[in-house]
């Protein structure tokens, strides 16, 4: 079982669960605006948010998703998450 955290600014939770979920998941509850983990073969992930400062008088939400699972179901899956999330948050 691998574990990797990566961080995405620009996008939202639930931007992120639908993306997730498009990817194959599950949302736990069924509910995208809502806190559950998205389940789906062979990987788990859990999102979270934080606003955070960027320079002086700028704010941007910053998403961060705990990535778990087989490491062959990871690296495709992150790679196609980060790419869904760069081209939204760029």
């Amino acid at each position: 079982m691998k574990r990797i955290e990566k961080s995405y600014r620009g996008i939202s939770e639930r931007l992120a669960r639908r993306y997730l979920s498009n990817l194959g998941g599950d949302i736990e509850g069924g509910d995208p605006e809502g806190d559950g983990d998205v389940i789906g073969d062979e990987w788990r992930a859990s999102v979270s948010s934080e606003k955070v400062q960027i320079g002086a008088s700028v704010t941007l939400t910053e998403v961060t998703v705990v990535f778990e699972g087989e490491e062959d179901a990871l690296d495709g899956l992150i790679e196609k998450f980060s790419q869904k999330a760069m081209r939204a948050g760029g």
